[in-house]
């Protein structure tokens, strides 16, 4: 007896949770443990002729591949919040749905930040090197000392959901919080915020600098030499939103030469094979961009994703459509 539930194809697994329900309520073909590749998406997708695809960040289908899709795909539902990763105009001139998972992890990547933002500061990684090397000796009084961030700076570049989230825990730490945006907030949720209308005048009261805005063309590489000069030197500066947005050789040769003293990375512009000059700096924390990687988070946005191909191949309106 053949299988007439809708046909989605998974790019990789999702959580126990998504996975059971996925199962319940579709026709799947064999899922990877590891994401696909945008070939192995393709090939994938001719031979199973899906009616959606679940995919996410780090696989990228831009113009040439959205026209080797088969005509049977209906919806894109990617579990993630961005979506520079595909080829929105392309898809949706295929006449396919595209939809993204955002709110649900604005809590944990705020989370991430913060984590990101005192291993920074307190030489985390460091400590974990010297640790995971025995130890052995009394560290010296006045050695490996790191900088508190309660009561310092911080200077926020994007203040959408996450970047509000960040300011609510920097305020818990007593710090002074100053935003960069396209345009001012409502003074509820600037929350006693200093506004500044460009990131240029911002960066010199910076004593951390922090991203939390989308990669586009207009932002790539927006963190350049000249911008990081402009911070006070010894700031530090945390990455959590897109590798994108950053000139890496400026971010590198400023953390060699002490313009920067420390950087807290998730995000990178090779990913997953990041410059491995990063790994020869000891005064960089770096994470594999997990953001969103708790069990909460993860599930509620396979859930959502979900959530999203249900509605379109029942012919309703998806609940998270992004729109060219």
């Amino acid at each position: 007896m053949s299988d007439t539930r809708p046909r989605v194809l998974l790019t990789q697994r999702q959580t126990t949770p998504v996975m059971q329900r996925i199962e319940q309520s579709f026709n799947i073909p064999a899922v990877p443990d590891q994401q696909m590749t945008t070939r192995e998406l393709l090939d994938a997708a001719r031979a199973f002729q899906p009616q959606a695809i679940m995919t996410a960040t780090g696989l990228p289908l831009r113009g040439s591949d959205v026209l080797l899709l088969p005509d049977s795909v209906k919806v894109v539902a990617t579990v993630s919040v961005g979506t520079d990763h595909l080829d929105i105009p392309a898809l949706h001139a295929r006449g396919i749905v595209v939809t993204n998972t955002p709110d649900v992890l604005t809590e944990c990547n705020a989370d991430m930040a913060m984590l990101l933002m005192l291993a920074a500061a307190r030489r985390a990684s460091e400590y974990g090197a010297l640790m995971r090397g025995g130890w052995g000796r009394s560290l010296a009084m006045d050695e490996l000392l790191g900088t508190r961030i309660s009561g310092k700076r911080l200077g926020i570049v994007g203040m959408g959901r996450i970047g509000r989230a960040v300011a609510r825990r920097a305020r818990g730490f007593d710090m002074k919080v100053m935003y960069s945006n396209r345009r001012r907030l409502p003074a509820d949720q600037e929350a006693g915020a200093t506004f500044f209308s460009t990131v240029t005048d911002m960066l010199p009261h910076c004593d951390i600098l922090s991203l939390h805005l989308p990669a586009s063309p207009e932002t790539d590489g927006m963190i350049n030499a000249d911008l990081l000069s402009r911070l006070p030197r010894g700031a530090i500066f945390i990455n959590a939103a897109r590798g994108a947005l950053v000139d890496e050789d400026a971010l590198i040769d400023a953390l060699r030469s002490g313009q920067l003293a420390a950087a807290g990375l998730d995000v990178y512009r090779n990913e997953p094979n990041p410059d491995p000059r990063f790994l020869e700096l000891p005064n960089v924390f770096l994470t594999p961009h997990v953001g969103s990687a708790t069990v909460e988070t993860r599930t509620d946005m396979g859930m959502m994703a979900v959530d999203n191909v249900e509605a379109v191949l029942a012919g309703r309106d998806a609940l998270t459509p992004v729109q060219a």
